[in-house]
């Protein structure tokens, strides 16, 4: 039964594609992406000669879990399905990461999404480690109830290797608080009675009656901007009035084009899966966001010009926020950018060959490890108020993030400085740091 009213609250636009791309070639992208992690993680691990041992453990995830479970459909038939967790490294905290609903995703893919969470929660100096979940549907295919059957006899599948201090999961592509719900529901049935309200905190980005926590919505796109309002700081840079551009206009997107309204940053062209779009006098952000809510793209938003994905990418702009997919900056569409920021809101958006241009040309970019942490570092505040059994409002929520988010922004660019390094590695180096500094403080090295 195919399912017209799944709502999709994802962090990011991850369906966004700049152009149609064969079932072959795309699945090669996404396995290439761990390569690329490899050899960044290996670039900053040389640069402060990380411990071989710490690197060989490093190298590859501590555990990869695969399941396969019965789910019976509304018509009576019994299907399987396969559910994956790969669980990369828990030395700084228990193993954190989202778990997707996606037909298109690869082992690799979600073993380079893992090691990206280790290093994520490092740079942020949050006691979480890194992981990565995905099973293997299209959930626009199913009913709603056939996604709820799914979901439960999944984390039934997975109940022995999650848990809220071992492996805490997140919404990620085609997966809401709804799911999460779901999940935690599913999880606390197998509990003791009385254990039940001390693991609520199996799960974050849950519905606030659940335990979710105030701003997880927003909390990536409210990251990428105080990062953002950092770099105006340090380069004496204004932002009322600077244009910006952003691709993928789904939960971060929309969200940081609101937030930058705000302080008077004027959005001039927004690109998603339905194409792209440009005002340069500036798109209206919440007005394209009831837009898009009602029309499932921003394609023929009024008071705004149809541009292709070539022109959307030469915009003359101030700063470009790609919140959509991996691999849209690379060494053919790099020189295409007219902007003087690129501040990542998407997971690995830029491949090595963008990254070389960018250096060249001297275009600065604030990392996805560290310019979108504000997802991670909320969930690890909903964690602690479940732990805690504390609620705090919006203003503690955005006040604690910006302490956390601009002591890692503050890490990265003094890294930089020191080791004469882009900000990518000098992130990662960060992050490898700590990581180091973990193990050797516990002396459990083999």
């Amino acid at each position: 039964m195919i399912n017209s009213n799944y709502s999709i609250d994802t962090e990011r636009e991850e369906d966004y594609l700049a152009k149609p791309v064969t079932e072959e070639k795309l699945t090669a992208q996404k396995n290439r992406l761990f390569e690329i992690v490899r050899t960044r993680f290996n670039e900053a691990a040389d640069i402060i000669n990380l411990d071989p041992k710490i690197r060989k453990i490093l190298e590859k995830p501590i555990n990869e879990v695969v399941v396969n479970f019965p789910v019976k459909m509304d018509d009576g038939e019994i299907r399987m399905f396969t559910g994956y967790r790969v669980q990369h490294n828990d030395a700084l905290g228990p193993f954190k990461g989202g778990i997707r609903f996606h037909q298109d995703a690869t082992f690799e893919e979600i073993r380079a999404h893992a090691v990206w969470m280790t290093l994520k929660s490092a740079v942020a100096n949050i006691h979480f480690g890194g992981a990565k979940g995905w099973l293997n549907i299209d959930p626009m295919a199913f009913s709603i109830g056939e996604l709820e059957r799914i979901t439960r006899r999944l984390t039934y599948a997975l109940r022995n290797n999650i848990g809220p201090e071992y492996d805490i999961l997140a919404p990620d592509i085609n997966t809401n608080s709804q799911v999460m719900a779901w999940i935690q529901d599913t999880y606390l049935s197998m509990m003791p009675r009385e254990q039940r309200n001390a693991n609520i905190h199996i799960v974050t980005g849950k519905p606030l009656e659940s335990g979710g926590s105030q701003g997880r919505e927003k909390a990536t796109a409210q990251g990428i901007v105080y990062c953002i309002e950092q770099w105006a700081a340090d380069n004496n840079f204004k932002l009322d009035g600077a244009g910006i551009i952003v691709q993928g206009y789904g939960c971060v997107g929309s969200w940081v084009s609101r937030l930058l309204k705000l302080l008077g940053a004027r959005i001039v062209a927004v690109e998603d899966m339905t194409g792209a779009i440009r005002n340069i006098e500036g798109l209206d952000p919440d007005a394209l966001y009831d837009w898009v809510k009602s029309n499932r793209g921003v394609s023929g938003y009024p008071d705004s010009t149809r541009i292709d994905h070539k022109t959307f990418m030469s915009t003359k702009a101030d700063i470009f926020i790609p919140a959509a997919v991996e691999n849209q900056i690379t060494s053919e569409t790099a020189p295409l950018l007219d902007v003087r920021l690129v501040a990542e809101g998407a997971n690995m958006p830029t491949d090595p060959g963008g990254d070389a241009v960018l250096r060249d040309r001297g275009i600065a970019l604030i990392p996805d490890i560290l310019c979108n942490s504000g997802g991670v570092i909320v969930s690890y505040f909903e964690w602690l108020q479940n732990k805690r059994n504390e609620f705090w409002d919006i203003q503690e929520v955005d006040s604690k993030l910006r302490k956390k988010i601009i002591s890692a922004y503050i890490d990265v660019r003094d890294t930089a400085k020191m080791h004469k390094a882009d900000w990518r590695l000098s992130a990662i180096i960060v992050a490898l740091t700590r990581i180091e500094k973990a193990y050797k403080d516990k002396d459990i090295l083999p």
